[in-house]
């Protein structure tokens, strides 16, 4: 039986678009298939029953490249794309396949306003990487699988949870993809169902800020209290989520939820809005059309290089409402 290493090593969001390869390759091919990824991540490739083992490293290659070796890999399918990817590959000496990642063509939306990038989905450009070897999309979608131990009861969080709510995620790892609390709480005054916040521990005095300013009683802050995948369980049985493009957009896409994806300074034509192929009419994607500083950047800032952040403080919130408030 043929073995291969697919290499992915970050982050949530991104690991989780590659959830429907790593389902085609295991449901079209007889072969053991590894994965290579950060130690931070690799609880995320573990959950999944379609891989056979996963390896990974803290801050170096070198770490895990001796036991990667021992391993005589048939097939390399490279899904990062990077020094450290080819690294591997040229140490293990096997076929690889990988992916175009058009950096060129979003260097050039950023710096030049010109748009040359492809009207494809990432994960339609992984599954280029995987069609040498006979691997074609099902069309499917994502996936994320949450440990029993991790699922969550909403009853134990709040009773007024149990007749619906929605999910807003209120992080991102850059400030110029945060929606500011002021905006956020607007919107959750307007919003028919309980709010709860979800985030990392570094988005809790966030969370504090926007109940402090929404006219609604029906906010939990839960942002820090629970890990990824117990926040995921909490994604999956949450009616809408309102999100930053952030990791667990992309867990709620896996989960088929209805999403409003809120952009900033990025854009969704970088090719990483929420993957729901089955079902399109799911999400709507809000973002403050006609700003010629947008996008600034391919991944973000701390603050908005222009001062004026209208990016986000110019968002739609009553469409954003609107979408909300019409999902039953």
């Amino acid at each position: 039986m043929k073995k291969i290493l697919l290499i992915r090593f970050s982050s949530i969001g991104d690991i989780v678009l590659t959830t429907p390869v790593v389902r085609c390759i295991k449901s079209q091919k007889k072969v053991l298939l590894h994965v290579l990824t950060k130690n931070s991540y690799k609880g995320i490739y573990e959950a999944n029953p379609n891989i056979d083992k996963v390896h990974s490293f803290n801050r170096s290659v070198n770490e895990c490249i001796h036991e990667l070796i021992t391993e005589k890999f048939d097939v390399i399918i490279d899904l990062q794309k990077n020094i450290r990817s080819r690294k591997i590959k040229s140490r293990l000496k096997v076929t690889s396949y990988s992916f175009p990642k058009v950096n060129i063509e979003k260097w050039m939306l950023v710096n030049l306003n010109i748009n040359r990038l492809p009207d494809i989905h990432i994960v339609n450009r992984y599954f280029e990487a995987v069609k040498s070897i006979g691997i074609i999309n099902d069309g499917k979608g994502l996936e994320y699988y949450i440990p029993v131990n991790d699922e969550v009861n909403i009853n134990e969080i709040s009773p007024q949870l149990s007749n619906g709510y929605v999910g807003f995620v209120i992080g991102g790892q850059h400030n110029t993809k945060i929606l500011p609390p002021e905006k956020c709480s607007k919107i959750i005054s307007e919003i028919n169902l309980p709010v709860v916040l979800l985030g990392g521990k570094e988005d809790k005095g966030r969370g504090d800020e926007i109940i402090q300013f929404a006219d609604s009683s029906n906010i939990i802050n839960l942002c820090g209290v629970y890990n990824l995948n117990q926040s995921s369980s909490i994604v999956k049985q949450a009616n809408v989520i309102v999100t930053n493009d952030t990791g667990l957009m992309h867990i709620a896409a896996a989960f088929r939820k209805h999403i409003v994806s809120i952009w900033g300074n990025t854009v969704p034509e970088f090719g990483m809005y929420p993957y729901l192929p089955d079902n399109t009419e799911n999400f709507i994607i809000s973002e403050v059309y006609g700003l010629k500083c947008r996008p600034c950047s391919k991944i973000g800032y701390n603050r908005c290089p222009k001062k004026h952040f209208k990016c986000m403080l110019d968002q739609d919130t009553e469409r954003i409402i609107n979408f909300v408030n019409s999902v039953k």
